[in-house]
């Protein structure tokens, strides 16, 4: 009998993979036992899982992350608020999530830790086989579960401390936290399956579970220890088989999680995170038949992965770093609790969003008109100047005489106490050449994309525009830059652009080019103002809501919709993670009835706008060529930048949303710190030309407070009041027409 060449290569295929599969099967043994022998190190879980008695959004938790073990081949991450649970024999996976806090289990299956496509071909990383149901994952079925022989097998792991993402160096006022957040460290070591083709490749997948708050961060890192390059198609960081929160015979597309917030870096193009969170994805899970959705089409299933690419190709000996996702688990469907939930988050891992200076927006690039901004910066308490948009001001400039000049104007603003920064248009800008812009990936031209006609960041200017940057901030001593039209997530189709090689790679490089870039400014001491979610990247501040053509409404308006502005933004920001705007000149136009200036003539409109945004902890761009134009309204602007720096903790503090502004009776909003003297401080507005009396109840639960407070009046003598059972009170308020006034609450 003759056997073709083809099906001969086939047997030969078959008795391969039969060898090298038993050859696993008879090794896992020795690996085993030392695993297992390392599990067996930890200390043993026992009360560490236990939830404590405090709330943790009001009292300290004194438990740390930590590790543990949970049974012979199996061990925890918990901090007390929340464990993740991973069984490391016969692979490494995760088998359980669980909110501590409400005693709910969030996982209903085991999933590979990672998915890779790599060099065209697609790989698990770890995992486990043979769950029979995944409406819920039952312990006694573990024991029974396989590895995948297919997949990446786990060799080892590591337990440590938590590390910094990168560099923050603090030039500034912020609040005192720690960088990085304390927490524990596990990373998982993965091997390719020996039925593979990919040599000396190791993978390792990162955890991290910080101290005090219900949240954990995953990434992994790809090595290449061989002497070939190996291409990273596509991949995807996490797959969590979680539990519905609905359970609907017909899907609609989407579920309503209400118990877990996700989150990741690779974060771009919206001001909210549910906008801008571009690698987080809810679909099917094609393994869950039993669910009631009769087309099995419940998105139940959390993967973590570019839209695109990576198309990364990693050379021998480098390394690549996925981005970070980050999982923060809710204990209420309160609104406010989850807001003040998700603002611990960004103080945890991004702590530079509490830096939160008082800047002016200078409306003109000549050097006399910035030296006599700065002065006046100086003169009324003022941190920051920034040379505005529509200034005249190119960071782009390389001219020797350019750049001393702008190098004497930030040393000036030094002498004074004034740091000096400015604004510097990127991807909505035109005119950078069609050899540069975004090429369409369905039109193979220019135009269509976010911004219509953008330069693509891996351009030749692209390229250019990045090393000018970085070299303006080392020459001339500037410290802020306000970044306008940060990268938005673009496609490029180019395949002459040296940043990358086609539309697969674009955005993982364009977005890795901005990135980094922040970063650096990060670990520089550089202040970034960006209109993007930019902030765990290095960004600080970006917009708090507001619609640009508002500010050239008539005055009396823009003073409501500032308000507005602000209670609906700081549900999920901290007031210094959003700026606000005081139109002193002509903005979107609307002429002598929308601008503040002549300043002195419209003292009335000019004071609420301070008192909006000082009272509310948010600072606004004061857009002008001066903050004052007599003594009486430098006096009004010290007031109230003395008010702020006064009380600058609490009102940096997170916000209670108590009444919305509508026009149509008081409008307050109550900062909330139990950890500070001030506990609390509300503000309110009166915005009807009629004095009111009232009564106005205040929810102090999250001061801390539970019995009594101690209430100020503005500088009038405090009061003893006792708390409801709801650690509410109630106090009688009086107020002038078109008025504002506030609480100081003590122990």
């Amino acid at each position: 009998m003759t056997i073709s060449s083809e099906r001969l290569a086939t047997l030969l295929a078959a008795l391969c993979f039969l060898c090298l599969t038993v050859h696993a099967q008879a090794a896992e043994p020795s690996h085993e036992r030392p695993l297992s022998a390392k599990v067996a190190e930890l200390p043993p879980l026992g009360d560490a899982a236990a939830a404590p008695a405090a709330d943790w959004l009001v009292a300290s938790v004194d438990r740390k992350a930590g590790a543990y073990r949970s049974g012979p081949n199996e061990m925890v991450l918990t901090n007390g608020l929340i464990s993740r649970t991973w069984r490391i024999v016969p692979n490494g996976a995760a088998v359980g999530f669980d909110n501590l806090m409400t005693g709910a289990a969030m996982l209903r299956g085991v999933k590979p830790e990672l998915r890779l496509q790599l060099n065209g071909k697609d790989f698990d990383v770890g995992g486990l086989l043979g769950q029979p149901n995944y409406a819920y994952l039952a312990p006694q079925w573990l024991d029974a579960m396989t590895s995948d022989p297919a997949a990446f097998q786990l060799t080892g792991f590591r337990v440590g401390k938590t590390e910094p993402r990168f560099a923050w160096k603090r030039v500034r006022y912020s609040a005192d936290l720690p960088w990085p957040p304390p927490g524990v460290s596990l990373v998982l070591d993965f091997a390719p399956p020996p039925t593979s083709d990919l040599g000396k490749l190791g993978v390792s997948v990162h955890y991290e579970m910080y101290d005090g708050i219900p949240l954990l961060c995953k990434w992994f890192t790809l090595q290449n220890n061989s002497d070939k390059p190996v291409r990273l198609n596509r991949f995807t960081n996490e797959i969590l088989a979680v539990v519905e929160d609905e359970a609907i015979a017909e899907a609609r597309g989407r579920c309503e999680y209400s118990y877990l917030h996700v989150e990741n870096d690779f974060s771009f193009y919206g001001g909210l995170p549910q906008v801008a969170r571009q690698g987080v994805f809810w679909v099917p899970d094609p393994q869950y038949t039993t669910q009631v959705d009769y087309l099995c089409q419940t998105p139940s299933l959390l993967e973590c992965r570019p839209p695109i690419g990576p198309d990364a190709v990693i050379e021998p000996g480098k390394t690549f770093e996925s981005f970070r996702t980050f999982e923060l688990v809710y204990d209420s469907t309160d609104r406010e609790r989850r807001g003040l939930a998700l603002r611990r988050m960004y103080r945890t891992i991004a702590p530079w969003v509490t830096e939160n200076p008082i800047m002016m927006h200078v409306t003109s690039s000549d050097p006399a008109a910035v030296r006599s901004a700065i002065d006046q910066c100086a003169e009324v308490g003022f941190e920051m100047a920034i040379i505005s948009f529509w200034s005249g001001f190119d960071m782009d400039n390389e001219t020797p005489s350019y750049l001393d000049s702008a190098k004497q104007m930030a040393q000036y603003a030094k002498s004074k106490g004034i740091e000096l920064g400015a604004y510097s248009l990127l991807s909505s800008r035109a005119g950078t050449g069609e050899a540069n812009e975004v090429i369409h990936p369905k039109t193979g031209k220019p135009g269509g994309a976010i911004f219509d006609v953008a330069p693509c960041l891996g351009s030749d200017w692209g390229i250019d525009y990045f090393r000018k940057l970085y070299a303006f901030f080392d020459r001339t001593g500037f410290s802020i830059l306000e970044h306008d039209g940060s990268y938005p997530g673009d496609l490029c189709a180019s395949t002459s652009h040296p940043g990358h090689r086609g539309v697969d790679d674009s955005q993982w490089r364009q977005w890795q080019t901005i990135s980094i870039f922040y970063k650096w400014c990060r670990g520089q001491g550089i202040y970034l103002n960006v209109p993007d979610t930019y902030f765990l990247a290095g960004s600080s501040k970006d917009g708090m809501g507001y619609r640009e053509t508002n500010w050239s409404l008539p005055r009396e308006q823009q003073i409501i919709h500032a308000r507005q502005n602000i209670f609906d933004g700081t549900w999920d920001k901290t007031p210094s993670m959003g700026w606000m705007f005081v139109p002193l000149v002509q903005y979107h136009g609307g002429g002598a009835a929308a601008t503040i200036e002549p300043l002195s003539e419209h003292l009335p409109a000019y004071e609420a706008h301070l008192a909006n945004c000082f009272g509310c902890g948010v600072q606004a761009c004061y857009r002008g060529l001066r903050l004052y134009d007599t003594d009486a309204t430098k006096a009004v602007v010290k007031r109230w930048v003395d008010f702020y720096k006064k009380h600058r903790d609490i009102l940096d503090s997170d916000l209670i949303h108590v009444r919305r502004a509508d026009g149509r009776d008081i409008d307050c909003l109550l900062h909330v710190n139990p950890r500070l003297k001030e506990k609390g401080l509300a503000v309110v507005y009166n915005p009807l030309d009629r004095p009111v009396k009232q009564t106005l109840k205040l929810p102090l639960y999250y001061t801390g407070l539970t019995d009594k407070a101690t209430i100020r009046r503005e500088s009038n003598e405090p009061v003893t009041v006792s708390l409801d059972r709801g650690c509410s009170v109630e106090i009688p308020l009086e107020m002038a027409a078109n008025s504002v006034t506030w609480f100081v609450v003590a122990k």
